[in-house]
């Protein structure tokens, strides 16, 4: 089993996508940073009939765990697309016989690229993480705020953060397996996530009751595990685009946990039948 592991990281680690992926996260995350750093440090929102400057009205806690995980939305896209080409790339090389005659138990290899894959994404978490704090942080120290106001809570956020990245590229890996056209997977995983995923949530919100489904939605998930508005007076979380209900951050991550362990399943299920050529 350690062999298959082995031979996983260095599948992945051999080619340039490792730092380019890396970097890749590192960018999203300090520009994102960066960005809403500048507007929440300095800008100003309506609530009610006055403009609000939202870094006075806002904790220095809610405040850098904010601007530190303001790329997550694309982090994870990354992750999502990590956890494809894990597998996608096996089918559109071919190697994915080599792969089958070197560890014949399918379920082994499955297990072995699961276990690559989340050292592949803590590696990348990492670089995503320190890329929202250069980014955010440079904002944050020059404007006088403390750089990390509680370290404990941070260190839970980042905790967070990491556990959404692996998950969602646990969800890439069950994608890549059931749709071995690496082109056709990840235009599938982000086109649902990032166009179809958000327009059924908004049309659930006309039909009474229907609603609290769309807190089950991956997405949704990932923003209520990060709990990113709590802290915030509730008129200024709904001024900055706060949805409405969301699920506790322990529900959030349960059931991104639930899609991970569903879409692993489902990927284990399919490699064990499919025939190989």
């Amino acid at each position: 089993m350690s062999r298959l592991i082995r031979s996983e990281l260095r599948k992945y680690f051999s080619t340039r996508m490792w730092w380019g992926m890396a970097l890749a996260m590192f960018l999203v995350g300090a520009a994102f940073a960066a960005f809403t750093g500048a507007f929440t440090i300095y800008g100003e929102i309506p609530v009610g009939d006055s403009m609000v400057k939202v870094g006075d009205a806002m904790p220095d806690l809610t405040m850098a765990r904010m601007i530190y995980t303001a790329g997550i939305q694309f982090g994870y896209m990354l992750a999502l697309v990590i956890g494809v080409l894990s597998m996608g790339q096996e089918f559109r090389h071919k190697t994915i016989s080599n792969t089958f005659l070197a560890g014949p138990r399918r379920h082994q290899v499955i297990f072995a690229k699961v276990a690559a894959l989340v050292v592949i994404l803590l590696v990348n978490a990492v670089a995503h993480i320190a890329g929202g704090v250069v980014g955010g942080g440079i904002l944050l120290g020059t404007a006088g705020h403390p750089l990390f106001p509680d370290p404990a809570a941070l260190g839970e956020t980042f905790a967070l953060v990491v556990l959404i990245l692996v998950v969602w590229g646990l969800i890439g890996l069950g994608l890549g397996v059931l749709i071995p056209n690496q082109v056709a997977a990840l235009f599938l995983g982000i086109a649902v996530t990032l166009i179809v995923e958000p327009l059924v949530a908004f049309a659930l919100t006309f039909f009474d009751g229907w609603d609290v489904v769309a807190q089950f939605f991956p997405s949704q998930a990932a923003t209520a595990t990060l709990s990113l508005f709590s802290g915030v007076d509730p008129a200024l979380a709904e001024a900055m685009g706060a949805g409405g209900d969301q699920l506790p951050w322990w529900g959030g991550a349960l059931t991104l946990l639930g899609y991970a362990a569903v879409m692993t399943l489902i990927g284990l299920v399919l490699t064990r039948r499919r025939d190989i050529a």
